[in-house]
């Protein structure tokens, strides 16, 4: 699955991933490949960047909010900011 995360000013993140886990406004959900369409608004907390199906290498990202298009196997994520956590 292709994994966009934009915020207005510039791209955060752009790759191939198993998987992404996100903070709905509902509570915390995950996408993984093949995910049926959907769009989702997000709120503040932290993207959670699943970069393989073991578990490693994974990235987390603290949002402010934003929404989340799944379409053709492609999650684009749309924040008004977001920061790297190490």
């Amino acid at each position: 699955m292709l994994l966009e995360i934009l915020t207005p000013e510039k791209r955060i993140y752009s790759g191939d991933v198993y998987g992404v886990q996100l903070p709905g406004i509902s509570g915390l959900f995950e996408v993984l490949n093949r995910h049926a369409p959907m769009v989702s608004a997000l709120t503040s907390g932290q993207i959670k960047v699943l970069v393989n199906a073991k578990g490693t290498n994974n990235q987390q990202f603290s949002i402010e909010g934003g929404f989340v298009e799944i379409l053709d196997n492609k999650a684009t994520v749309l924040v008004e900011g977001a920061t790297e956590i190490s």
